[in-house]
């Protein structure tokens, strides 16, 4: 044999010898135990927050639904929940749960307020969502100067 391949045979049989006093058999087992839940976790963890995220944008266009008819000529703030609710009613059924709806009507702007939380995925991360939309209220004005 020469010196070359005697260096390769020690240093091939050390690597042997020092995995097995090691002790890491196993360890890719122990390992996986310890990976796969937190994988999963940061799995659910984004499916929760594209859930509240479409949750929000669910709501933000209730509010805008609402306040469209909040602040109509002949519009009030009844009229503007009951829109938001019949959009919330036929959108949020899995992505929103428990909404409330506020709508206010003043001399000059309207606003229409929901709230409610995204639902769960993750348990006990409870994620709320909040969505407001609030402008003039549209006015007759008659043309005095007429042109």
């Amino acid at each position: 044999m020469t010196e070359l391949h005697q260096f390769r045979v020690a240093v091939c049989l050390g690597d042997r010898l020092c995995r097995v006093l090691r002790g890491d058999r196993g360890s890719v087992s122990a390992e996986l135990v310890v990976v796969t839940p937190l994988l999963l976790l940061a799995l659910l963890a984004i499916v929760q927050f594209a859930l509240w995220s479409h949750a929000t944008h669910i709501a933000q266009a209730a509010a805008a639904h609402g306040l469209a008819a909040t602040r109509a000529v002949h519009g009030t703030a009844s009229a503007g929940t009951a829109a938001a609710r019949q959009l919330l009613d036929q959108l949020a059924r899995g992505p929103l749960a428990d909404p409330s709806v506020a709508a206010k009507r003043e001399a000059v702007t309207a606003s229409v307020r929901i709230t409610g939380t995204a639902s769960r995925v993750v348990p006990f991360l409870t994620l709320p969502v909040h969505a407001e939309a609030s402008g003039p209220v549209e006015r007759f004005v008659l043309d005095l100067a007429g042109g």
